[in-house]
């Protein structure tokens, strides 16, 4: 492996740690900015995915959709506060095509609620595109395959 691909693999790895940290602090405002101007994102169920079924529970063809999201939880919605902790490991890059990657890696997240109730949320993982941008690593399409099909009905906080 060449210099160039070990700092390919460092960088998205720092990608993958500032996107869950982000979503642990609660920054939610600053998520899209992961993603690129025509990105798709979309969670769905294990089961869904093997079957080839393209819809899920959640599911935006581009950052404008996704910040539309975040307005929607931060200004519509109502729901118990609740604190989320995304563990992502086993971080692997597929494919590598220098300013593109695929990459797959293992997705845990604990919810804490207000009460001090933690449960684990979701575990699955993600099946991603990565592409450099101008101002570093930009998610071009992210996955969420949950491993299970009982999805919580506070599924609000992005994944």
């Amino acid at each position: 492996m060449d210099l160039a691909a070990v700092a390919r693999r460092l960088e998205i790895a720092d990608l993958y740690a500032a996107y869950a940290a982000c979503l642990d602090a609660d920054e939610l405002e600053a998520w899209p900015d992961f993603f690129t101007e025509d990105c798709h994102y979309r969670i769905t169920s294990a089961e869904n995915y093997e079957a080839g079924m393209p819809l899920g529970l959640i599911y935006a063809t581009s950052r404008r959709m996704l910040k539309d999201r975040v307005s929607a939880l931060r200004e519509a919605n109502i729901y118990e506060p609740q604190r989320y902790r995304h563990l992502i490991s086993g971080i692997a890059i597929a494919k590598d095509e220098g300013n593109a990657v695929d990459v797959e890696a293992s997705l845990l997240a604990v919810r804490t609620m207000q009460d001090g109730a933690m449960t684990m949320f979701a575990a699955g993982r993600y099946i991603d595109r990565a592409v450099r941008a101008a101002d570093g690593w930009k998610f071009a399409t992210k996955l969420v395959v949950l491993d299970s099909r009982r999805i919580d009905t506070l599924l609000a906080i992005p994944l």
